[in-house]
């Protein structure tokens, strides 16, 4: 496995596990929740960079995607 596919495993562990903590809800289940997630798309297709945040930066992008419906980014 390269570097990069690494990275995404582990922020996609980290986020799932933050999930299922946060919304109180199995490890399954917070798992198929992140999959259908715009933000996992985008973390999975390494071009974006995405895999390059932090995990707690990439879960309150999926936060946002929840609650706005799109991820949201704020400019720097």
């Amino acid at each position: 496995m390269n570097e990069k596919k690494q990275l995404i495993e582990y922020a996609i562990q980290d986020i799932v596990e933050m999930i299922s903590k946060d919304q109180n809800v199995e490890y399954d289940e917070a798992m198929n929740f992140f999959y259908e997630s715009e933000v996992f798309d985008k973390l999975q297709d390494v071009e974006t960079g995405l895999y390059r945040e932090s995990s707690a930066y990439i879960y309150d992008l999926y936060k946002d995607e929840l609650n706005f419906g799109h991820i949201v980014q704020a400019e720097i």
